[in-house]
């Protein structure tokens, strides 16, 4: 995934009520037991030999190579609390909104005349349900970093740069590039 697209999936995580499984043993058989039972499964989802998997699940090999450690937690980390994560993408979708917090270009197309020119800028804004659940909807459907940025870059234009239709109202299109940070909050 990409800049935005990890902001989201750290976002639903810090909702998480309970840690994931630290050893890589226990990884491994959370791995094996969410692809019901199958280690070939796994073992290519990670892409090592079914053996190893194996070896892992029976915890005859307890110390993975930092890449290996690195690929198991994030794909125990995509498929931890199912229902916790759902239950936060859900509220945020429909009650509380999401808060991005971000450093990175901005500057937008409106009349001549105005100061339109793009600068590094340090936002926290507060977006709205609706852009949340276009976020989560987007990301959902496999939507890359360059429609999740156009969705964010939508949701800053309304909310800081419109103050929710009280000013500039003329303001057509809301560029959003070089990103150097992008948090996200439910």
């Amino acid at each position: 995934m990409g800049t935005l697209g990890d902001g989201l999936d750290q976002a639903v995580q810090k909702a998480f009520t309970r840690p994931i499984p630290k050893s890589a043993g226990a990884q491994m058989r959370y791995l094996v037991k969410q692809h019901k039972g199958r280690t070939k499964a796994v073992a290519e989802l990670l892409g090592i030999s079914q053996r190893t998997v194996e070896r892992y699940v029976k915890n005859q090999i307890k110390k993975p190579r930092k890449d290996l450690a690195a690929r198991m937690e994030t794909e125990v980390k995509k498929r931890w609390q199912p229902q916790i994560r759902a239950k936060a993408k859900e509220r945020a979708a429909t009650a509380t909104g999401i808060i991005i917090d971000t450093r990175a270009r901005l500057g937008y197309t409106a009349p001549i005349g105005s100061t339109d020119q793009d600068r590094i800028r340090h936002l926290t804004v507060a977006l709205p349900p609706q852009y949340a659940a276009r976020l989560f909807d987007a990301q959902e459907a496999g939507a890359n970093d360059q429609q999740l940025q156009q969705i964010a870059a939508e949701a800053l234009k309304e909310v800081y740069f419109q103050d929710n239709g009280r000013r500039a109202g003329q303001l057509e299109e809301v560029r959003f590039t070089n990103i150097e940070h992008v948090d996200f909050e439910l």
